[in-house]
């Protein structure tokens, strides 16, 4: 099934071209004098270049009907047994943001980043800022796990695979840098080290997602929760921001961890039971021999 995925250029030079231009047209009305009456097109522009990518998946997916009945199907159909996954990309997030945090008290910072603060770190005019952090996932990962994945896994071994992925992921991101209030916008005013934290920390989050994606099958819906779990507790608490430079460390370590023990699913380039049957077997069955 996954040799059907096969517009990986395609995808990803379409996927970055269209929101880098829309991320880039709406930086520079940001950044205009009379700015906030162009309030609701910054934000048009940056929903639309965050939907981009999806509308890609479905633009390339809609020639093969083999591939949009796989991806229908695995948004609902998981590996047997993946109850033990689907709770780790719940709980993974929130236990690593609060690890790091508890460390963080040993190196003298303080413990007011357990709070609460129903404050986030960028602002939204249009949009409700809890709006865009939930939404996101759903839209990111219904592309990226949907056709993106895919189509470099059709090509290359699960590791090398996540490791252009982030790169890419990265690189994708940086027009909202430029953007102003934004999150990302915001992080590059703070410091070069907490930006470039960022996009480290892509690197371990993707090897966990596809390990995640994997393991249950290639679910779509498990990558969501992770990406959204990710999103609600790296803001509802009052994070230092080097507190999330220990969670990249230790989500690092875990990727180590995790590329030792399952090597054999990262490092092996045949397919074969690594991704979920085709939706449609047209093969007959084997007749004994007698």
């Amino acid at each position: 099934m996954i040799h059907h995925y096969r517009h990986t250029l395609t995808f990803y030079l379409l996927s970055a071209a269209m929101p880098w231009s829309l991320w880039l047209m709406a930086a520079a009305l940001s950044h205009r004098p009379d700015a906030a009456q162009y309030g609701l097109l910054i934000s048009a522009l940056g929903l639309a270049g965050l939907c981009a990518p999806l509308l890609t998946a479905l633009a390339l997916a809609a020639r093969d009907r083999a591939v949009l009945r796989d991806m229908a199907q695995r948004l609902t159909r998981i590996a047997p047994g993946s109850g033990v996954y689907v709770g780790l990309a719940l709980v993974l997030m929130p236990a690593s943001i609060l690890a790091a945090m508890a460390l963080s008290l040993l190196l003298g910072y303080d413990a007011d980043q357990f709070v609460i603060s129903g404050q986030t770190s960028f602002s939204s005019t249009v949009f409700p800022v809890w709006f865009i952090l939930l939404s996101a996932p759903i839209i990111e990962e219904l592309a990226w796990h949907s056709y993106g994945v895919d189509c470099l896994r059709r090509r290359f071994s699960l590791l090398t695979s996540s490791l252009l992925f982030a790169l890419y992921w990265g690189l994708w991101h940086l027009p909202l840098a430029l953007i102003d209030g934004y999150y990302h916008s915001n992080l590059a005013a703070q410091s070069v080290i907490h930006s470039f934290n960022f996009l480290v920390s892509l690197f371990p989050f993707v090897l966990l997602m596809n390990w995640l994606y994997y393991k249950t099958g290639r679910n779509i819906l498990i990558t969501v929760a992770l990406h959204m779990s990710a999103n609600v507790f790296n803001e509802i608490f009052a994070t230092h921001p080097d507190s999330k430079m220990i969670q990249t460390l230790l989500l690092l370590g875990l990727c180590a961890y995790l590329l030792w023990t399952e090597r054999a699913l990262f490092l092996n380039r045949d397919l074969d039971g690594e991704i979920s049957p085709p939706p449609e077997s047209s093969a007959p069955l084997p007749h004994p021999t007698p």
